[in-house]
């Protein structure tokens, strides 16, 4: 039996920060449809296959818990009495069942936290959708995997070739050895604070970018970096309750790179602002858009490219929104040159000092969860630093199979959380960016409202930049 291992800080952020209101596991959506003529027999036969396979760590891991209390702790050891059938569900909605059954499903699903005493994962095979399709919600607990792991894994587990019948499963392959790969920082407390303890000038770099961001206060302007003092209270900010509400919405990557080509911004500008607008028109419809620019909290990636992930190591910035400009390439303008002065203070810096700059620079956000979790008004001395996640994870460019399956989307199920209560995180794959927006059922109402809203506001973005294009692929389809 191999030793325990102590999970990473970043890990082990997510164990202390789980509550009943705030359970901190994200999925995956993954919609196929079925190989010709097997619609009838394909599935039962895939769950058999799968709960009949070999099953590798990190999928057999568990965390340990305390004798008495039975608490976990940050520790990950091997589960002894590892039961499959207990991770591998067959569910059925009634046929045919359209997106809005599905979605209602997720959100239930999503709603249920994992249990800790177990391997913190679950796989639910959805049968009965219309169209010749099934769905596959796969639910992970945030300390065993980040975004980008996930896309590793699921690209792991499925393969090009739509006569690949024997693909090995996700759960039976093993992540390679770092000694095989190109060498990472990994995010505990001894690589951070050693790497940075051994080099003055990384001290010194860290320091003068977050005083430098910091000192911009009463100064906020589109080309400076957002200080940790700067977001809006809104709607978005309340305490969340146990319940979420679930949406899907399709962009297609072909359109938005065509806009960042016409304006000198890059993808994850074009997905800001076309999230921004979403939200802009969404606020105005409940009557509830602040005057002052809403802020993004913007996972940065640090892994290299070639990393096959494991575990959680991530840093974050924040951009603003410019949700306060009513027209859509000022607002564009204004994220784009947002987003490059918060690249600018991270520029140069390694992997691990950019996971302390963004822990620094995020940690005031700390008081604003507290002032969610306790219902109090927000009083004036304590500004808030953030408002809403926005996350895009690459994925595979090309169609993938599942053994003959073909996938057709991949949406993400994050977390909202106490002062976040909305989540928008999207993935790419095969010329679409899938979003995912999940939010507290209360305090986010008519979340499909906003799917809806940001579809539109892709084609307002478009018709803007470019007048002479036409929509190009898929795009503005809310699910």
């Amino acid at each position: 039996m191999p030793p325990p291992v102590w999970a990473s800080p970043l890990d082990a952020f997510f164990l202390m920060a789980e509550t009943p209101e705030m359970p901190m596991h994200v999925a995956s959506l993954l919609q196929f449809t079925y190989p010709p003529g097997e619609e009838d027999t394909f599935l039962r036969a895939l769950v058999a296959d799968l709960r009949s396979a070999t099953v590798e760590p990190p999928w057999t891991l568990r965390l340990q818990t305390h004798a008495f209390r039975r608490q976990p702790v940050h520790r990950w050891v091997e589960d002894e009495e590892f039961d499959l059938d207990y991770h591998v569900r067959h569910l059925a909605l009634p046929s045919p069942a359209g997106e809005r059954e599905l979605g209602i499903l997720v959100s239930r699903m999503h709603s249920n936290p994992l249990d800790l005493r177990r391997p913190p994962w679950e796989i639910s095979f959805v049968e009965g959708l219309e169209g010749g399709r099934f769905a596959v919600y796969v639910k992970i607990h945030h300390a065993l995997v980040d975004g980008f792991t996930g896309m590793r894994i699921l690209r792991r587990g499925l393969s090009a070739d739509p006569d690949d019948r024997d693909h090995p499963f996700f759960l039976s392959t093993r992540r390679p050895s770092r000694s095989a790969a190109r060498p990472e920082p990994v995010a505990d407390v001894t690589s951070v604070l050693g790497g940075l303890a051994t080099s003055l000038g990384s001290v010194t770099s860290v320091g003068r970018a977050l005083l430098d961001t910091q000192l911009r206060r009463g100064q906020a302007s589109p080309t400076t970096a957002v200080t940790s003092y700067q977001a809006p209270p809104s709607i978005l900010n309340g305490r969340v309750g146990t319940a979420r509400r679930f949406a899907t919405q399709q962009l297609g990557t072909d359109r938005m790179k065509a806009i960042g080509k016409a304006r000198g911004a890059t993808l994850n500008d074009v997905l800001m602002a076309v999230c921004a607008g979403g939200l802009r028109r969404y606020l105005a419809d409940l009557d509830a858009l602040p005057d002052a620019p809403l802020i993004g909290f913007i996972p940065v990636n640090v892994r290299p490219k070639e990393s096959q992930g494991g575990g959680n190591l991530v840093g974050a910035t924040l951009v603003s929104l410019a949700t306060d400009v009513a027209d859509p390439l000022e607002r564009l303008a204004a994220i784009t040159a947002s987003s490059k002065a918060a690249k600018a203070r991270m520029r140069g810096m390694s992997a691990d000092e950019v996971v302390a700059y963004s822990a620094l620079l995020l940690a005031p956000a700390g008081l604003q969860v507290l002032r969610a979790m306790s219902g109090l008004p927000v009083p004036l001395p304590l500004p808030l630093t953030l408002n809403v996640c926005i996350s895009n994870v690459p994925g595979p460019s090309e169609h993938l199979y599942w053994r003959g399956a073909r996938l057709e989307a991949t949406y993400p199920v994050s977390i909202p959380g106490h002062s976040m209560a909305l989540n928008i995180t999207a993935h790419s794959y095969a010329g679409v960016l899938d979003v995912g927006f999940v939010g507290d059922r209360d305090g986010i109402p008519h979340l499909q409202r906003l799917a809806v809203r940001t579809g539109e506001a892709l084609d307002e973005l478009e018709a803007a930049a470019t007048p002479r294009g036409r929509p190009r692929g898929r795009g503005g389809r809310a699910r």
